[in-house]
Order: C-alpha cells, then structure tokens, then sequence
C-alpha cells in the first residue's frame, strides 16, 4: 500500500486547471488567512534549522509571505531560494515581494505537476506549508517522494497542512469545513483535513518535530523529517 493511502479518506480535489483559477482570483486576500497560518508557520521555521541552510525549494509560494520572511530574517546571507506556484498571479505578486533578493531568490510558475524540474540532491530544505492540503492523495504522494530526491541527505522536509481536530471546538471546526468541502472544495479554498504523517513511508524519513497547533478551531499539523 502506498503511502497516506489508509489514513487520509478520498475526497474530490480541485484539478490542477481549477487550483490555478482559484488563487488566481484569490490574489493578495490569501493572507488574510495568517491568523492562524502564522501559529502553525512559525513552528516550523522554529524546527527548520534554518541558519544552517544554503538552499531551500518551497513548494506553492503563494504571495511569498514566508519566502520574505526566511530570506530577510532566517536564511544566511548566502543562501538561496527557489519557490514554484501553479497561480500566475501569486507568481507576480511573490516575484514583486523578493525583488530585494532577486540576486539569489527564483520564483517560477509551475504547471500542477507533483514532479519538479531539479536535479537529484539539490536543496537542504524543502518547504511547502497549506499546499498539500490541497492536493489528491496521488499527487501528495508524489510529492513528498519528489522532496526525498531533491533533498541531501542532511536536509529536512518541512510540512504544514490543514489536520483533523483534537479537541471538541477543533472536531466542529474542522467538521463544519470537511462539509463545506464536500460541497465544494472552492468555498474552503480547495483545502481540507489531511495527516501528513500518514504520507511518510517509515524507510524513508525519520520524523524529527511533529506538533498539531490550533488557533479558533483550526487545527494545523506542523512535520520536519529528514530523509534516511
């Protein structure tokens, strides 16, 4: 059985044509969610050991909201960054953000494939944080199996994804968007419950920081694994 493929259940994804025309309308308003992105973010840049990083590839960049924030305050000086995104329009608006790094920060659009164009060993840190989330259990599967290629093998995977809830006020929370999603995937922004963990095939990572935080009911889960 492959990876994810017992613990997440099948629900209907938006395609990757769909994805694009949703963030696409989405724009500047997607960090409007950083109320309680941030909680779930900072504990992973908290356990991403970022200091020590020379290159970093981040999976859906979005407005590069994160991107300016490793790059002005987290990442040596000398460090570079390569983020990619499936929305023309988050792709401008990331390109506009990093300007000040342009010398050593790329942004480029993806196409929605889970397969990324890099060689083998290139990055230390792979980052995608309320992107998975998004994906079918296919294409997340492959795109952790892309981030094992791509790493070194010092590096570290670091997730954060919409989860289940815990606790009674999270279980509603996430109940009420589960609903949401089955009727449309576009009124949650395409995202829903999913357990990263679940998606890490034991013989190739070893867990280094698990943790699920909360903010108004929103569970999050925050991963960092190394490959082994």
């Amino acid at each position: 059985m492959r990876a994810g493929a017992s613990m997440t259940p099948a629900q209907a994804t938006l395609s990757h044509a769909a994805a694009r025309a949703l963030y696409d309308r989405i724009g500047r308003w997607q960090d409007t969610q950083r109320f309680y992105e941030d909680y779930a973010t900072a504990d992973v840049i908290a356990h991403a050991d970022l200091r020590h990083a020379r290159s970093v590839f981040e999976f859906g960049v979005g407005t590069g909201r994160i991107a300016e924030r490793l790059l002005r305050d987290e990442l040596p000086a000398t460090a570079r960054y390569r983020g990619i995104d499936i929305s023309a329009t988050m792709v401008a608006l990331a390109r506009e953000r990093l300007s000040p790094w342009r010398s050593r920060a790329v942004i480029e659009q993806s196409d929605g494939s889970p397969r990324i164009q890099a060689p083998e060993k290139q990055f230390d840190r792979f980052l995608s944080t309320y992107v998975l989330d998004l994906l079918s259990p296919e294409d997340i599967t492959l795109v952790v199996e892309e981030a094992h290629r791509l790493l070194s093998m010092e590096g570290l995977l670091c997730l954060v994804s919409a989860t289940y809830g815990r606790t009674p006020l999270e279980r509603f929370v996430m109940g009420a968007a589960t609903r949401l999603h089955s009727l449309s995937p576009n009124l949650v922004g395409g995202c829903r419950a999913i357990d990263l963990l679940s998606f890490l095939r034991p013989g190739d990572w070893g867990v280094v920081h698990r943790n699920v935080t909360s903010k108004w009911g929103i569970a999050s889960e925050v991963l960092v694994a190394r490959p082994t």
